[in-house]
């Protein structure tokens, strides 16, 4: 039964590697960053993305319009752009390494060590693409906040807040995290099996051999 854990860690590591992966794709092209709702018209709520800004009226219509340049975004979003790309792509990669590495994968059965390596590999990928989403995701909220408690804005000015899309975002980075933790943990080589202890013998000397007795007569 030794190592019998590590089917299970690897096939958990990678559904939350996966669920991870989703979920840090759909954070991307979202536009659920922001949102904002204007007092002078409450039925009109505002959201913004990374690729664009969209206008949700009560009539359920929704008209969206792409930024105008990527020079012109503020330097959050710009980076955010960038990271996230990278992160949807190293989350791609991870998964691929640490499925290639997984007892149920039949090529390379001969050859555990590189299937430990591709599980490394993969685990480490994960953990990358874990920080590409939290670190755009952090940085978008920690200027939200920011940006809402300006005392130099007046309160008539509306204020941004937290879209679904930035706890989406935290949860993804969880994800990958966690599951490149898991499938990193599940490379480990399995224990040698212990040696059976060694069983008492008695010494070859004391079969079979029997001494003179001390008062022995000598025979002439």
């Amino acid at each position: 039964m030794a190592g019998g854990w590590r089917a299970p860690a690897q096939a958990g590591g990678m559904l939350l590697a996966l669920l991870g992966w989703v979920s840090s794709c759909v954070t991307t092209f979202v536009p659920l960053w922001k949102s904002l709702n204007l007092d002078l018209n409450e039925l009109e709520v505002w959201s913004m993305g990374l690729w664009q800004v969209c206008i949700a009226q009560e009539e359920g219509v929704v008209e969206c319009r792409p930024h105008g340049s990527f020079l012109a975004l503020p330097p959050d979003l710009r980076v955010s752009r960038l990271l996230m790309c990278l992160s949807n792509g190293l989350g791609l990669l991870g998964c691929g390494l640490a499925a290639a590495g997984m007892e149920g994968w039949t090529p390379c059965q001969d050859r555990p060590g590189l299937k430990r390596r591709l599980l490394l590999a993969g685990g480490a990928v994960l953990g990358a693409a874990a920080v590409a989403t939290l670190a755009p995701v952090s940085w978008v909220a920690y200027n939200t906040v920011l940006d809402f408690w300006d005392d130099t804005v007046p309160d008539i000015v509306p204020r941004w807040e937290f879209g679904e899309a930035t706890f989406l975002g935290w949860f993804a980075g969880a994800f990958l995290a966690a599951g490149g933790l898991l499938l990193a943990c599940s490379a480990r080589p399995a224990a040698p099996p212990t040696p059976p202890a060694p069983t008492c013998r008695q010494p070859p000397s004391a079969r079979g051999h029997h001494p003179h007795p001390k008062n022995a007569d000598l025979v002439i």
